[in-house]
Parts: C-alpha cells; structure tokens; sequence
C-alpha cells in the first residue's frame, strides 16, 4: 500500500481498493468460476484445481461435492499433510457429503514431488471411500492426484 501511494494520484484509500482487488481475484482464481460448472471429466477437475494444487510445498486433500448433473455444489480440504502423505478417513469425507445433500463427490490432491503416480496409500483410500460410498449412497466420480504438469486420474 505504501509503495502505491507513492504514485501520483493515488493516495491511501484507492491503494487499499487495488489492494483488496488483487486479493478477491487471488481467491477467486483458485476456485471454480461458476456454482453451475459442470465436472464431468477429470480434465475439468484438474483444470479448476490445478492451478491451487500444483505448487504447494504440502500435500492437501480436497472434497469436491457434486449435485445429480455433475455441477459443483462445494470442496472443503479435508486433510493437509506433509511433503510426502496426508491421513484421510472416509468419515472426514461422508460426513461433509451428507450435510450438503451431494449426489456424487470427488477426492483430489497434490503430491508436492511433483509426480502425480499414485501411492499404495492413494489406492487404499480409494477402494475404501468407493466402497464407504456405495453404502450410503453417494457415488465417488474420480480420485485425482495432480503433481507438477501432470495428473492422474483413477477413473480414467
């Protein structure tokens, strides 16, 4: 803001409305541009969750929630871990499912050593919140993982 000032004709208050711009289009870049856009391959996954996922320095675990179209309802990160793994429990994920009426959801995380192969760990978690959806009724579409430029899907 003090570097900003600095500027002819702009002074403490217009500083701090470029200032909270910036940051609204930071917030507003690192979700999904629409509540009506439609998931319905892991390419418009990655394309939404990419550009947040791709360079962190930690791995983080998101929920994406999806009505009965395949439109985003919500994704809330459900568990944020070290450089290397990140401790899901299928009750983490269900939970946030039921209370949004989802219809179907999709787990999505970031190895940040920027390969995107699944671990042991990745396939383990996925049979477990298939299986955990199937009985209470609310479809697992995909599990992605997004490392560096790359992705992998596990419905793909």
């Amino acid at each position: 803001v003090t570097e900003m000032c600095q500027v002819k004709g702009i002074g403490s208050a217009k500083a701090a409305q470029i200032r909270a711009a910036l940051e609204m289009g930071k917030r507003m870049a690192s979700k999904p541009t629409s509540i009506k856009i439609k998931l319905k391959s892991s390419r418009a996954f990655v394309d939404q969750f990419s550009l947040f996922l791709k360079n962190l320095k930690k791995e983080i675990v998101k929920i994406v929630l999806l009505d009965p179209k395949l439109q985003y309802i919500k994704d809330l990160t459900i568990s944020e871990g070290s450089l290397n793994a990140s401790i899901v429990r299928p009750r983490e994920v269900m939970i946030p499912a039921i209370r949004e009426s989802a219809a179907s959801f999709a787990l999505i995380h970031n190895h940040p050593s920027g390969d995107p192969t699944p671990s042991q760990q990745d396939f383990e978690i996925t049979h477990r919140l298939n299986k955990t959806g199937k009985i209470v009724g609310i479809h697992m579409v995909d599990h992605i993982i997004i490392g560096g430029n790359g992705f992998f899907s596990f419905a793909d």
